[in-house]
């Protein structure tokens, strides 16, 4: 073995203390760029009172992110070697992911030719790593050989659909999108790969935390942008707190609840892992939409009021019930089972209640109360039992 390589043998998915590593930081440190990019395109489109375009270009461009995150992700926990070649493959991806970043503006004109462009670059680097699993772990070689091919003909037809009139881009891009997803799917049947359980439920941690960070940045921005005008200044500082709230509460909603058991079983880890994309996409909404209500509080928005208030609890309805599907589910009883989906219907709610934020911040303070009340009880029962 030599001091710069290692042989691309599969990690053991029980090896105790497995942590995510700097170069994975980077890696989402990077994405912090294509996401902010993404909420700022949400937050023109809706300001502007272009709900259908700034939704639908927002919707697949963080799929695009998204994608790109979670192949790397999840080879990572399954092969990362932390050598000079996959170290430097790994940057190369970064350079695609970063790309791809400065493509999203032109995406919500519907013009996805730089993020393409971003995208090939990574998808290159990823077959390419495929092809080095495979020849280093023969019980999975098929199952690699199936990866690198999915995703080298799924990207020529991200490439042929650049040149496909304009009346085709959405049913393309559809498409494409659920052939990207069905790869892994095809690909795990011939072996599954060993991806590590609690590495996995750590990166999609991470990954959280970076789209919360982004929301508070987002809303941070627009508050003190209204601030500098020296206008309507105690109604901006309620609306702070009240985003606050509603952030916070949202971390604390997400990181109360464990990973669920079953994540090394494929069908529950495919389950779980997907269903991410509407925690990450509604999370870096919340930003946006606390910059719409900023917007609208200085007469900067060209929206309903109703519109304005749904820009922020159409994302945290989603983001408590994609919660509750995922970590909780309806049959596990108690109040949680019913708690999060019923605050959210009421989010919904608050949305014509004439103050949609500060509603919407109580009633998840109230939630994360109910969590915190029947987690105590449960560990007191735990404690009981015992």
């Amino acid at each position: 073995m030599r001091p710069w390589y290692r042989p691309m043998a599969a990690r053991d998915a029980t090896e105790a203390h497995r942590a995510a590593t700097p170069l994975e930081l980077l890696f989402d440190l990077c994405f912090v760029v294509a996401v902010a990019a993404a909420a700022a395109g949400l937050h023109h489109g809706l300001s502007e009172n272009h709900l259908g375009s700034g939704v639908l270009g927002y919707v697949l461009v963080f799929f695009a992110i998204w994608w790109a995150w979670i192949n790397f992700t999840w080879f990572a926990s399954s092969y990362d070697t932390d050598d000079v070649p996959y170290r430097l493959t790994v940057l190369v991806q970064i350079a695609g992911g970063l790309v791809m970043a400065a493509g999203v503006p032109l995406a919500f004109e519907q013009n996805f030719t730089v993020i393409t462009i971003g995208y090939l670059v990574m998808r290159v680097a990823m077959v390419l790593q495929w092809l080095r699993a495979a020849r280093a772990d023969p019980p999975r070689r098929a199952c690699a050989h199936r990866f690198a091919l999915g995703i080298a003909l799924v990207q020529l037809g991200w490439v042929g659909r650049l040149f496909l009139p304009e009346s085709l881009f959405l049913p393309g891009f559809l498409l494409l999108a659920v052939l990207e997803m069905l790869v892994p799917v095809w690909a795990e049947r011939r072996g599954p790969t060993r991806w590590h359980p609690h590495h996995i439920a750590e990166r999609y941690g991470l990954f959280t935390l970076i789209v919360l960070g982004e929301s508070v940045l987002a809303a941070t921005t627009a508050i003190r942008a209204g601030l500098s005008a020296q206008q309507h200044i105690p109604i901006l500082i309620s609306l702070a707190v009240a985003g606050l709230v509603i952030l916070f509460s949202l971390w604390w909603l997400y990181f109360d609840q464990q990973a669920p058991a079953g994540l090394d079983r494929l069908s529950k880890a495919l389950t779980w892992g997907y269903g991410h994309y509407l925690i990450f996409a509604s999370a870096a909404a919340v930003g946006a939409g606390l910059s719409v209500s900023v917007d609208y509080d200085l007469h900067r928005a060209h929206l309903s009021t109703a519109a304005a208030g749904f820009a922020t609890t159409v994302p945290v309805a989603v983001f408590l019930l994609s919660v509750w599907l995922l970590h909780i589910g309806p049959r596990s009883g108690g109040a949680l089972s019913i708690g999060f989906p019923v605050t959210a219907v009421l989010v919904l709610g608050s949305t014509y209640s004439g103050a949609p934020i500060h509603v919407t911040a109580g009633l998840l303070a109230v939630l994360v109360a109910v969590t915190v009340i029947s987690r105590g009880r449960t560990a007191a029962a735990g404690h009981g039992d015992r």
